[in-house]
């Protein structure tokens, strides 16, 4: 049973889970960063900043107080962007107690240690189960409640069908799957390929060119997650192919936005300055990338995007380049 849980990140996902939370009986304190005033972002019993036009739960209170909202916690939600959650941890991880579990939403791998989320999270927390939380989930649809499903991934089986239960609801179907490794390594790579649908959005490429994107866009993610030793099941599962679909089609899509907006003309450093929320699938380029390398793994489409974002390589010229590589079997690279 959860009485208390706390959602560290204030985020469009960080709000939603709590939200989700909430709404299942659970008081949750929602953390906000230092930098992050809560009286004037929390306003109305809205968050304003990231997911206006929503009406929170009253079980749900922002502080950025630390002490106060990871004491007696049953459960921590971590939904901080994975750039700055080793940062983050740093800080938090003295508040919460030892063998306290924690799921985590964030999706990326971190620049320099090649680290998942989850792999960072237990350099804190080294006694809790960790889990993490992915799926073809757009904040502002579960903040409808429209239907959707997730997975909860954790080497604990406890702790999954805890998390179950605990997030579980009428509109909101939570499966459990031992392969957290392959889980977040879905939700790292997919934001890459959905830079790469958002480009050719912004070019007019037409739909027989996104459907092949996302096709070998999910070769590309099973290829590495195989070689890293995942589950090939789960990239045809919803944290694979289901939040790659999610992500590349969506208008309401960071990543596919900002692609779109690189294939109109813009520039890396324009997209996120004019970005009010971390567009995680830029940095996660660059760390898919130097995984990739370490463990000699070809990935085209990642460092197409690659070139793009931080080589000044013109879109078309990437793509141009894409569609002439040496012809191959299907099951080839």
């Amino acid at each position: 049973m959860v009485d208390k849980a706390t959602v560290i990140g204030i985020g469009g996902m960080g709000t939603v889970m709590a939200q989700i939370l909430a709404t299942n009986g659970v008081n949750v304190a929602l953390l906000a960063r230092d930098s992050e005033p809560v009286s004037e972002i929390f306003v109305g019993g809205e968050n304003q900043r990231y997911l206006p036009g929503v009406q929170l739960s009253e079980r749900i209170t922002p502080t950025n107080d630390p002490e106060r909202a990871l004491h007696n916690a049953d459960v921590v939600i971590s939904a901080i962007p994975c750039q700055h959650l080793r940062a983050e941890w740093q800080v938090r991880a003295t508040h919460v107690a030892p063998g306290t579990p924690i799921g985590s939403v964030t999706k990326g791998i971190e620049i320099g240690t090649m680290s998942r989320p989850s792999e960072i999270i237990r350099e804190f927390a080294p006694s809790s189960p960790v889990a993490a939380v992915s799926g073809p989930n757009i904040a502002k649809e579960l903040a409808r409640c429209l239907p959707a499903t997730v997975v909860v991934a954790s080497e604990s089986d406890e702790f999954a069908r805890k998390l179950q239960a605990t997030l579980g609801a009428s509109w909101f179907r939570v499966y459990t799957s031992p392969d957290i490794l392959g889980v977040e390594l879905a939700g790292a790579v997919k934001n890459v390929i959905a830079l790469a649908a958002g480009i050719l959005d912004g070019l007019h490429a037409g739909d027989n060119a996104k459907s092949a994107l996302v096709t070998r866009g999910l070769v590309e993610i099973s290829r590495l997650g195989v070689t890293l030793g995942a589950r090939a099941e789960t990239f045809t599962g919803l944290a694979g192919l289901g939040d790659l679909i999610t992500t590349c089609v969506s208008p309401l899509g960071r990543n596919r936005t900002a692609g779109q907006c690189i294939g109109e003309g813009a520039t890396t450093e324009e997209v996120i300055a004019d970005s009010p929320s971390v567009i995680e699938g830029i940095p996660t380029t660059k760390g898919v990338l130097a995984l990739a390398a370490r463990h000699h793994v070809e990935m085209p489409i990642t460092r197409a995007v690659y070139d793009v974002l931080f080589e000044q390589k013109p879109p078309l010229v990437a793509i141009t380049e894409l569609m002439n590589r040496p012809p191959k079997a299907e099951g080839g690279a």
